[in-house]
């Protein structure tokens, strides 16, 4: 008998595993980058991108130069202001001064000044020593008495006349001195005139004690039988 061979069936090739897992690997890895990236890319909308390599870069970021500028002229004009305000102050400090120290002589020579109480103390210690060895009434009074009171008259008369004289300095000399950007206040001004009323005032109370126009000197009796 002839023995008849079996057809032989076609194998299928053999798949490599490591190929297909690899393949699905590969797959998986590019759709993760590609959604990686999309989000990123909406997370940062606006204020970040991406570049080619997937490096993520700030895009959006605004730098608020104006509100920087303006801060800045506000500060100057704060400290051009205020250096101006001391300029002034600077430029006007003397003649301030002067008017208050007119207005302080003022007082004085309507008051009194210490230095008239001891001037006029000397004369009547003079006065004294001088009769003391004898003299008429008339003699004594004017000595002793007289000579004190004009004295008294004669340095209160002084201080008036200073400040009369430092007063009108205050007031005149915005127009004979140098200019100045700065205006002289009020204030100065008031206190110069306040110094210039008194020191008046005080020149014609001295003028009127020293020749003795307000009070005369008090006259001895004639002697009895004289």
């Amino acid at each position: 008998m002839r023995r008849m061979d079996t057809p032989k069936t076609p194998t299928a090739p053999a798949v490599d595993d490591d190929r297909e897992e690899k393949t699905t690997t590969d797959d998986s890895a590019v759709q993760g980058t590609k959604d990686t990236k999309d989000m990123t890319g909406d997370a940062g909308s606006g204020a970040s991108g991406t570049d080619d390599t997937g490096t993520v870069t700030d895009t959006g970021t605004v730098t608020d130069t104006d509100a920087d500028a303006d801060t800045d002229d506000d500060a100057d004009l704060e400290l051009d202001a205020y250096a101006e305000a001391e300029a002034a102050s600077a430029s006007w400090l003397g003649t301030g001064s002067s008017a208050v120290v007119a207005a302080a002589l003022g007082i004085v020579s309507l008051t009194g000044a210490w230095g008239g109480r001891v001037a006029a103390e000397r004369e009547t210690l003079i006065g004294q020593i001088t009769t003391s060895g004898g003299g008429s009434p008339a003699q004594q009074i004017s000595e002793i008495y007289g000579d004190a009171w004009h004295t008294t008259a004669l340095v209160n008369g002084l201080f008036a006349l200073l400040a009369l004289l430092v007063g009108v300095f205050v007031l005149v000399r915005p127009a004979f001195g140098a200019p100045s950007v700065h205006p002289q206040p009020g204030w100065i001004r008031a206190v110069a005139l306040a110094g210039i009323v008194l020191g008046v005032l005080g020149v014609l109370i001295s003028a009127g004690m020293y020749f003795d126009l307000f009070l005369s000197l008090p006259t001895a009796a004639a002697p009895a039988g004289g």
